[in-house]
């Protein structure tokens, strides 16, 4: 593998967005692309983490959690060292612990970025949790249990003190500008 790209950020961010404009442009160059999104739909972990996420309480919020950092360890096993992909991109990864409790969540992310592989091209879009809502409002998908004003800004701030090492992009800005930004950087 060439290289291992991954994209994060809050809810309406426009990860997946930005995933798609990545693959499309590896593809053309006749790289060979996987793009997991996690949670994903193809195994029982991200099926669960899923299904969690539609649900509230503070049970749901941990299996959401633990079942996520499954799923993205079964795509890493699965598909890192894998010699036939040129490009792996993952839309969510490592920056789900940080809707744990304080001061575990940076305990657990802290181990979890030093036993899991990470790389120079992190990327972390931090949109406003205003921006959020009105992005997710205008999608036509069920409300998950984060996807509120009050836990966007505390997800914003907590994730403020794990990204130190990502390349941290202002995703409040047009699709364009931010895919261009991403791009200069990989």
């Amino acid at each position: 593998m060439d290289k291992f790209i991954v994209i994060d950020g809050l809810d309406g961010a426009g990860k997946d967005t930005q995933v798609k404009l990545l693959a499309e442009m590896y593809e053309k160059q006749g790289k060979n692309v996987v793009v997991r999104s996690h949670p994903s739909m193809d195994n029982k972990y991200g099926i669960k983490s899923k299904e969690a996420l539609l649900k509230t309480g503070k049970i749901n919020h941990l299996k959401a959690t633990v079942y996520f950092g499954l799923d993205a360890i079964r795509s890493i096993r699965k598909y890192y060292n894998n010699d036939n992909i040129d490009v792996l991109i993952f839309s969510r990864y490592i920056m789900s612990v940080v809707y744990l409790p304080n001061v575990i969540n940076i305990i657990i992310y802290k181990f979890v970025s030093f036993v899991l592989p990470t790389s120079d091209y992190m990327f972390f879009l931090d949109v406003s949790p205003e921006e959020s809502l009105k992005r997710i409002d205008n999608r036509s998908e069920e409300t998950e249990m984060f996807e509120n004003m009050e836990e966007l800004e505390k997800a914003r701030i907590k994730s403020k003190k794990v990204t130190y090492d990502w390349n941290i992009i202002d995703a409040d800005n047009s699709i364009a500008k931010v895919n261009n930004e991403i791009k200069e950087k990989l």
